[in-house]
Parts: structure tokens; C-alpha cells; sequence
């Protein structure tokens, strides 16, 4: 049977709660990601922020400010302002089709992976992708 950790994303690019909606824009764009965990100082997670949460939280272009003056704007908000704390999580040895349940049932983007509260990974639509390239392969070697 497979499962959560044969296929999750680890290490896992996180941030902590007093960083700024600066800091979690930053680090999508430099990783192209769309999913940051929150962590506490001892690697327990505690909230997710998704490129949605940052888009509404996130002054309008339509207001015409310089990047400056909306950079100065993002870094004065902390992330704990504006994380989902309500989260669904799956455990490194989770059934894999249970989590692709999960997201396909629930519309979710991505499933953080704790062990014992821990951080280990996070489960995204993007490895679901990977792991059909790899069945699709192997369908194709066979014949």
C-alpha cells in the first residue's frame, strides 16, 4: 500500500507566526510554491498560509501604491493574523488514497504531514501530479 510519506514534499519550506505577509510572499515567489505551514519555535505546526490567504490579504493594485510603500505594508502584518488554524493533517504513514480523498473531497490545495505535531512534509496536488507521470511511465513501459 502506498503511502503519505513514499510521495510528500520534504523538507518543507515553513515560516513562523510573527513573520510578515512580506516574508510569506517572498518565499512563494522565490520557490514557487503556494502553500507555507506556520510553525512554532520547536517545529510544531500551528497554521497554514496559501497564495488565497495572501491575495486577500494583500492591498488591491487598484489602490496605486509604489512597491515600497506596499512592501513597508507587508511587513507590518504577522502571518498569525491571517493563518487558517483550522487545518486537516495527515500522518507520514497515512494511506495515500485516503489523503487524495481528502483533497479531491475537501478541495484542499495541499495536506501539511505531522509526526507528533512535527512538521515533517506536506502532501500537494503537485505530487499527486508526479506520482500519475510515474504510473503513467511504467503503463507505457509495459507496452
Amino acid at each position: 500500500m502506498l503511502r503519505v510519506k513514499d510521495w510528500m514534499s520534504s523538507p518543507v519550506h515553513s515560516l513562523q507566526e510573527n513573520e510578515s505577509l512580506h516574508a510569506a510572499r517572498d518565499l512563494m515567489d522565490l520557490h514557487r510554491i503556494r502553500h507555507i505551514p506556520i510553525v512554532d519555535m520547536d517545529n510544531n505546526f500551528i497554521g497554514l498560509i496559501t497564495h488565497r490567504d495572501l491575495l486577500s490579504a494583500t492591498i488591491s493594485e487598484l489602490a496605486e501604491l509604489d512597491s515600497e510603500t506596499r512592501k513597508e505594508i507587508d511587513s507590518g502584518i504577522p502571518l498569525r493574523e491571517i493563518m487558517n488554524t483550522d487545518v486537516r493533517t495527515v500522518e507520514p504513514d497515512s494511506n495515500l488514497k485516503d489523503a487524495a480523498q481528502l483533497l479531491l473531497n475537501h478541495k484542499y490545495g495541499c495536506l501539511p504531514v505531522l509526526d507528533n505535531d512535527q512538521l515533517v512534509g506536506i502532501l500537494t496536488e503537485a505530487d499527486f501530479l508526479k506520482l500519475t507521470i510515474t504510473l503513467i511511465e511504467a503503463l507505457n513501459e509495459e507496452q
